[in-house]
């Protein structure tokens, strides 16, 4: 076991500048490539992966391709750049970060854009990918498809990628799924769900963009369910088999979810909408053939407010249990979770409450904490979540995409843009009874190569401890703050003021906090992201927040940083814990077993390579802290294209 001492605060923290059964018609023929085709194309991706590996493992900042900040656009990419948020127009969400100039943010070189590049998080081999769609688990293989664009770095042509695994952390590229290649989504084959019935079969619903911009709802299915592959897709030839209805904006109708049976045996499905701008729905359908569906004369729910529902999801979860249940599950001990992606805001918001199968409705346990005015999924940078059920496993499991924080020039600089968070297992948290956990897939732990442990850390007041790990770009960590006395605790609580439950940046120094790990650090703590615990005085009772800062993350000032974080549930007798993620530019932090979690995306230009650090830190001012910290470098997951077969 290592030592670590504290030492003094040497580096105060200052903030940087602004800155059922089923029968289906004869399929639709649609052309498929050859497998000579397929080789070539495989050969090639391979040794484009294989160049981009090698690049990737260079720990040099030699200048090379890459222009240099201020550099005008070449006029070979004058017709794939837009200066606003792409998808607005088209009648979706935003899909990047606003930019109004055309250079990069940065003097970036090839290798920092390389060493931006994850190493264990999915994401395709190039382009531009969002919204994660339809998993599902067949034959032995995890399946995962995305929305992708196969052209271009930024959102645009939205396709269907799709990639496999045997564990859901080492992938393997596959030909496209779905293209837009018919009327009723040749501006897009949007996002979709998949719905694996009691024989079997596997129906996806997805959105289609028609050639008038009319966002529909599309059936496809495999052409061979014996393939566990699933390489070949039909799409259904009555498609769209629904349209708006009368009341629904045309472009404001999208992201069908994952269907699930009633008492009847009929099937439902929701499509998420708005009604009268304000108010976010989510629209009820029937069916008994997935072919012909029928509006219900009342939505499963609404919000005022909240405003246009994305992709929607609803699924049953156990109050005994940590096993998951198919999405047709219903009883005494199940909860429903009812989640929507807000668009006017780009955050996904969720809700806990009952589900009544006989009307077809469902109502929050708090109405006071409904859907997109309660609990966030994330508190960070995080969108277009979906879960499905793994009956490999038995267990929930949820995606998000989560896109860059940098703009779109730099994006087609490097080449891709946006990654999938690691999968997480979602269970109920019977000890709050107010929330869902969320914990990263045990699989990832496969990735876990050497470990170093600090325990019983000293960490006082104004403090900050350099932990000596070697390479500190791929990490996860776990770690456990033990507070002073009780009495100690109060004593200190009776000076502290009673202050408002928001997250601040981590040199906003209190009496009890903030304290916790700065990772992504260089020698000099010029740059940093700090993850925190900060407890505050609110009402006369003591609350915990668990908060991230992006504020110093980055020298490069144009790239978005934000300060992200929320009031986390500590019961008496807990320690406070952290898990958190690094993976070059993206951290996944864990609070209190899972009960909330913030997703940041940071850019750092000097805490890279052997120059990122890690950093125990305790910013209270009456307040000491006692640190337990695992830590193992991670391997890579070597994300790659299938192998010839």
């Amino acid at each position: 076991m290592d030592d670590a001492t504290s030492k003094s605060f040497d580096h105060p923290y200052t903030v940087l500048g602004e800155d059922p059964s089923l029968v289906i018609p004869p399929a639709e023929s649609r052309q498929r490539p050859t497998k000579v085709y397929f080789w070539i194309l495989t050969s090639t991706v391979f040794l484009l992966s294989l160049a981009g590996l090698i690049v990737r493992e260079n720990p040099n900042r030699a200048e090379n391709s890459i222009p240099a900040a201020g550099t005008a656009i070449p006029e070979s990419s004058q017709d794939n750049v837009r200066f606003l948020p792409v998808g607005e127009a088209e009648g979706v969400s935003a899909k990047s970060y606003p930019s109004t100039r055309g250079r990069l943010s940065f003097n970036w070189t090839a290798a920092d854009f390389a060493w931006q590049r994850t190493s264990y998080h999915f994401q395709p081999e190039k382009n531009w990918m969002n919204d994660p769609d339809g998993p599902l688990f067949h034959l032995g293989w995890y399946h995962l498809f995305y929305q992708y664009n196969p052209d271009s770095a930024i959102w645009g042509n939205i396709t269907w990628g799709h990639a496999v695994s045997r564990d859901m952390i080492h992938w393997l590229y596959l030909p496209l799924a779905m293209v837009p290649d018919h009327w009723y989504d040749i501006d897009g084959v949007w996002t979709g769900s998949a719905t694996i019935l009691p024989n079997g079969t596997i129906i996806v619903l997805y959105t289609g963009d028609t050639n008038e911009a009319v966002q529909v709802q599309n059936l496809a299915y495999p052409s061979n369910l014996s393939d566990p592959l699933l390489l070949d897709w039909v799409k259904y030839s009555d498609n769209p088999v629904i349209t708006p209805p009368t009341g629904i904006e045309t472009d404001e109708f999208r992201d069908p979810t994952t269907a699930w049976t009633g008492p009847n045996g009929t099937w439902y499905v929701l499509v998420g909408s708005r009604l009268n701008t304000t108010i976010g729905v989510a629209l009820v359908y029937e069916t008994l053939d997935f072919k012909n569906y029928t509006l219900l004369d009342h939505p499963l729910h609404t919000v005022d407010g909240t405003g246009m529902w994305e992709c929607i999801d609803f699924y049953p979860i156990s109050t005994n249990s940590s096993v998951g249940l198919d999405n047709s599950a219903t009883g005494p001990e199940v909860k429903h979770v009812l989640k929507a992606s807000l668009d006017n805001l780009k955050l996904d918001y969720y809700a806990i409450g009952t589900y009544d199968e006989g009307n077809v409705t469902w109502t929050p346990d708090d109405p006071e904490m409904d859907v997109g005015i309660g609990l966030q999924v994330d508190y960070g940078r995080y969108y277009a979540s979906k879960t499905f059920y793994d009956q490999n496993k038995g267990r929930r499991i949820l995606w998000g995409w989560v896109n860059e924080t940098d703009a779109d020039y730099d994006d087609l600089a490097k080449g891709w843009a946006s990654v999938q968070t690691i999968p997480r297992v979602v269970t109920y948290d019977s000890l709050t009874g107010t929330n869902i956990l969320q914990w990263p897939v045990e699989e990832i732990e496969s990735l876990r190569l050497n470990s170093t442990e600090f325990e019983d850390v000293f960490v006082e007041a104004g403090s900050l401890v350099p932990l000596d790990i070697g390479n500190a770009t791929q990490l996860d960590i776990s770690v456990e703050f033990e507070i002073e006395s009780t009495q100690a605790l109060e004593e200190s609580m009776l000076g502290e003021t009673e202050s408002q439950l928001e997250c601040s940046v981590a040199d906003n120094r209190t009496t009890l906090g903030p304290f916790g790990l700065a990772v992504l650090a260089d020698e000099s703590l010029s740059e940093l992201t700090p993850i925190f615990f900060r407890l505050a005085k609110s009402n006369g009772s003591l609350k915990t927040l668990f908060c991230v800062d992006e504020t110093r993350s980055s020298k490069a000032t144009e790239v978005f940083k934000e300060i992200y974080g929320t009031v986390v549930p500590v019961l008496d007798g807990e320690k406070f814990t952290m898990r958190i993620l690094v993976d070059h530019s993206i951290v996944e932090s864990f609070a209190q077993a899972g009960r909330r979690v913030i997703t940041s995306r940071v850019y750092p230009t000097e805490a890279i390579f052997d120059k990122a650090k890690l950093f125990l830190f305790n910013n209270a001012t009456d307040l000491n802290v006692t640190a337990a910290i695992k830590i193992w470098q991670m391997n890579s997951a070597d994300i790659h294209p299938f192998p010839l077969y």
